[in-house]
């Protein structure tokens, strides 16, 4: 199945700190255009994205490359992602025990569903992917692997991860979100509409749905847990539409799912989502 258009998140558009440090801000603004693309990317396509002027992006971009976090492709001026980011991704990851303690209850979780489960933490006004796990008898996947950015409003993971949040938090976040998202005023109210309907279904059920929202030919179903320090994650379940459909994520992965937060609570000692 093909992988849904990547979008670059609207970060240039948020209101900025007054402790920020504009040049850094926009040396990782850069980093993190290079890194939401498919493919090699120029100075002109970074500096549409990001709207910082083209002959900053030039002098961001031989520093990021000296710093080796980006590279410069052989006889060309397109960038892609160096190996000094491999490293810091990686160290992060080295980092995140919680992975190892609960992949367990995700894989079989993963082999009852027949689809692959996800893992997701909130960045910014995305939730990306930082544990991925496929079943062995799956025969069509989505393509999503970690460091995917998934899209708040729209995608099942993003639901599940506002369905743990207090509901001051979840208004502000779905505010914010759905003003980056979108100019159209009509369109953020169909966003922000959309994304609560599916948030109150969650307060009765403990799991939130995405059926076609996020990519028209995939759906899919989550729930939140908090880690052992507070933090937040969510876990979701998903696939090709035709074959999760809304009566499966119910009646079939709901359940399985349910119970593996709970053991992922039990295991890690931690909190429920909400």
């Amino acid at each position: 199945m093909d992988q849904p258009p990547l979008s670059f998140p609207a970060a240039h558009k948020q209101p900025r700190s007054p402790d920020e440090v504009a040049a850094l801000a926009r040396g990782l603004l850069v980093l993190r255009a290079v890194a939401d693309m498919p493919g090699p990317v120029g100075n002109s396509e970074i500096a549409a994205l990001t709207g910082i002027p083209k002959a900053t992006v030039s002098r961001l971009a031989a520093t990021l490359v000296k710093a080796e976090l980006l590279k410069q492709l052989p006889d060309s001026e397109l960038f892609a992602l160096g190996a000094g980011a491999l490293d810091l991704g990686n160290a992060y990851l080295r980092g995140f025990d919680l992975r190892l303690r609960i992949k367990p209850y995700l894989t079989s979780l993963a082999e009852v569903a027949t689809s692959a489960v996800h893992v997701g933490v909130l960045e910014g006004l995305d939730v990306v992917l930082i544990e991925t796990v496929r079943p062995r008898s799956a025969m069509m996947q989505a393509r999503l692997d970690v460091g995917m950015r998934m899209d708040l409003l729209t995608s099942a993971i993003g639901r599940g991860y506002l369905s743990g949040l207090p509901d001051d938090e979840q208004a502000a976040l779905i505010a914010q979100a759905s003003e980056a998202k979108t100019r159209n005023r009509a369109e953020r109210k169909r966003l922000k509409e959309a994304a609560l309907h599916a948030l109150d279904a969650a307060r009765s059920t403990g799991y939130a749905m995405s059926l076609g929202e996020w990519h028209p030919d995939l759906n899919g179903i989550a729930a939140p847990f908090r880690g052992p320090r507070g933090e937040r994650y969510a876990v979701s379940c998903g696939g090709p539409a035709f074959l999760l459909t809304e009566a499966r994520l119910v009646g079939k992965l709901a359940a399985p799912l349910l119970a593996c937060i709970k053991k992922i609570q039990l295991e890690t000692r931690s909190a429920p989502g909400r």
